[in-house]
């Protein structure tokens, strides 16, 4: 495909339409559902390898870290179902990135200049910092194609009203009233 044929006559993006052409409104576009699956099956192996790194070591009171796991993988499984099932909010997708850095940022906070070598040691840790690289980059990539969070919230609204039978410009209260109800 051409540049010209995906910027249209005009030389610019046409509203609605990312330049590949896909709808940027829907949440099922092809290039969204992708970058869905892929931040959280990253997400789950993220979360999994912190349970299975933790989980043995939950005896150890001086070390913090397998407590921390465990609350990081909860939040990371957390948040992995709500991108599956929730509307697109870019906060829900900031949170996500987040979360698989905080992991990242933390293994390098922890290991300090040993890191490199710390990483090269642990297949798990490899795994796990691999999946939060990709993770975090899914989750960036939602978070540019989702639209702002008034948008989804304001949609969300309209459906709301549209199936609860209201015209737009209705307010729920005053649905089948008439003007000798109404207060003066």
């Amino acid at each position: 495909m051409t540049a010209s044929a995906s910027e249209g006559e005009s030389g610019g993006v046409t509203s609605g339409a990312d330049p590949d052409g896909e709808a940027s409104a829907g949440r099922d576009a092809p290039k969204k559902r992708v970058l869905r699956v892929i931040a959280v099956q990253a997400a789950v192996l993220s979360a999994a390898v912190h349970l299975l790194w933790a989980w043995p070591r939950l005896g150890d009171p001086p070390d913090p870290r397998p407590y921390a796991f465990l609350l990081g993988g909860a939040v990371t499984v957390a948040v992995a179902a709500a991108t599956l099932r929730a509307a697109e909010y870019r906060r829900l997708y900031a949170l996500g990135a987040g979360t698989l850095a905080a992991f990242l940022l933390g293994y390098v906070g922890w290991h300090g200049a040993a890191a490199a070598s710390a990483l090269a040691s642990d297949p798990l840790a490899i795994v796990a910092k691999g999946s939060e690289l990709v993770g975090v980059a899914a989750f960036l990539g939602l978070y540019r194609l989702a639209p702002p969070t008034e948008v989804v919230l304001e949609r969300r609204g309209r459906s709301t009203a549209e199936g609860n039978g209201l015209a737009e410009g209705d307010d729920a209260e005053n649905v089948g009233t008439t003007e000798e109800d109404a207060d003066p």
